[in-house]
């Protein structure tokens, strides 16, 4: 079986299920990681990790390219690959573009 990328999203088309204790994340990327996926790991170890891929994200204002995590448990998670860390605040969306160079993992299919 072949993967097959989805078609770039459009803007409001992705749907954030946010409130209480669960935000959502927005990561910005360069598009040399487009269709590379990025692994969170949470600080709280009783948390699963969680990771999403790099889509074309198109709006009138121009296209840019997010990772884009719907639903996340508040606290401070890690950008595996980098030193790069996130606090994600219930019943928010919380944008942030990926500071340093990332070295997306070798994917394995299991």
């Amino acid at each position: 079986m072949t993967e097959t990328a989805p078609p770039p999203s459009w803007q409001g088309s992705v749907i954030l299920d946010i409130g209480n204790d669960v935000g959502a994340l927005v990561l910005h990327t360069a598009s040399q990681w487009l269709d590379h996926e990025i692994n969170l790991m949470p600080d709280d170890p009783s948390a699963t990790h969680t990771h999403s891929a790099v889509r074309e994200r198109r709006s009138p204002h121009g296209t840019t390219y997010a990772a884009v995590y719907p639903q996340l448990h508040e606290g401070e998670y890690r950008v595996v690959g980098s030193t790069q860390r996130i606090c994600i605040v219930g019943g928010r969306v919380t944008d942030v573009d990926l500071t340093e160079p990332y070295e997306p993992p070798h994917h394995s299919h299991h």
